[in-house]
């Protein structure tokens, strides 16, 4: 996206609207919106780039779950186990965990947050099948049920979800990040935030809807900051100005923060409550507030026909049922020391 023009800041923010406008195909005569077909493949090739990369990204963080946790088993079944972290194994998961986190961090540079932010079901059903597979856990009805929805879930999601084109400036991060819309929002999620805070600490409750609240909050500015830095160093390719702005570091800084609050909540959560009841939860809070923040931040439903809106909203509650159905009622066997789980922080999924 061109930078601002110079001028008054009604020219500026005219100029801003009217960029923003083209960037929006919603409507387009023969755009073919919503529908799988040549014309769609050749206008939506970055998204699916970004896509791609959010599959293979969550596929690579399922695995590496589960070679940690198979690590952690092999270690407990030992006569003298050794400290975990001194298994070459393990470190192999540690290191697909990271690769699978790069290729998140990179998908929001190519696709709305709406798109990508929901695929995160994939770690979910890729994880509990290759446990079936490897790690030899009972595959049941409802995890291929789990997984069948959650597979038409995406596919709808793919197909409905905005079909925008938007390469972020730092100029244009700084025009959505002073948007009376963005300032609003900010403003109800502090208060929301400190309210629930101040229950949490002050009243001692502990309930699983308010710690999932909090990281929620948190992860609205997550995604809003991930998708910025990610958008303004793939623009940096062509204009190697975007990180001297000002804006890079602040949403650098806000994207690090707020992943860290978001563990420390969520391992307050994974401490007590099942696994198997924060799972899903956390997935449904993170993902609705995702694509809040991205129809807030960055307005990605902006035009977009009811239909759309109504069937991508119906493809969301098919992920969500699906990654309920697959983590219901789920046995793990206890492991004496826990395995690193960035499934915490968004934009990567606990199994």
């Amino acid at each position: 996206m061109a930078a601002l023009a110079p001028g008054a800041p009604g020219d500026a923010a005219s100029a801003a609207l009217d960029e923003l406008s083209r960037n929006f195909t919603y409507g387009a005569l023969g755009s073919g919106n919503g529908s799988l077909s040549g014309a769609w493949y050749r206008r939506n090739q970055i998204h699916l780039l970004g896509v791609l990369l959010s599959i293979l990204g969550n596929l690579v963080i399922s695995i590496s779950l589960n070679i940690q946790k198979y690590s952690h088993l092999q270690l407990a079944h030992q006569e003298h186990p050794r400290p975990y972290f001194k298994s070459m194994l393990w470190w192999a998961g540690v290191v697909l965990m990271a690769v699978g986190e790069t290729g998140n961090f990179a998908a929001y540079g190519f696709a709305p947050i709406t798109l990508i932010a929901p695929l995160g079901c994939m770690s979910v059903t890729g994880s509990a099948f290759i446990s079936v597979l490897f790690l030899k856990e009972n595959l049941r009805a409802s995890d291929l049920l789990g997984m069948t929805l959650a597979f038409a879930g995406t596919y709808l999601l793919v197909n409905f979800a905005p079909n925008i084109t938007q390469a972020l400036s730092a100029r244009t991060v700084q025009y959505y990040f002073v948007g009376w819309q963005f300032l609003i929002y900010v403003i109800l999620e502090i208060l929301i935030f400190c309210i629930l805070l101040y229950f949490h600490k002050r009243k001692g409750m502990k309930h699983i809807v308010i710690l999932l609240t909090l990281v929620a909050l948190l992860a609205s500015l997550t995604v809003i900051s991930v998708k910025a830095v990610s958008g303004m160093i793939t623009f940096s390719v062509t204009d190697k100005m975007q990180l001297t702005y000002p804006i890079f570091y602040v949403m650098f800084i806000v994207m690090i923060a707020s992943c860290v609050f978001q563990v420390k909540f969520l391992n307050q959560a994974m401490k007590l409550y099942n696994t198997t009841t924060v799972v899903p939860v956390n997935h449904i809070f993170f993902t609705t507030s995702a694509i809040i923040a991205g129809i807030i931040f960055y307005q990605e439903f902006l035009g977009a026909a009811f239909l759309t809106i109504f069937i991508y909203l119906f493809g969301c509650f098919l992920s969500f049922l699906g990654v309920f159905l697959v983590t219901r009622n789920r046995e793990k066997e206890h492991l004496p020391q826990s395995y690193i789980d960035f499934g915490n922080i968004p934009g990567c999924y606990m199994c």
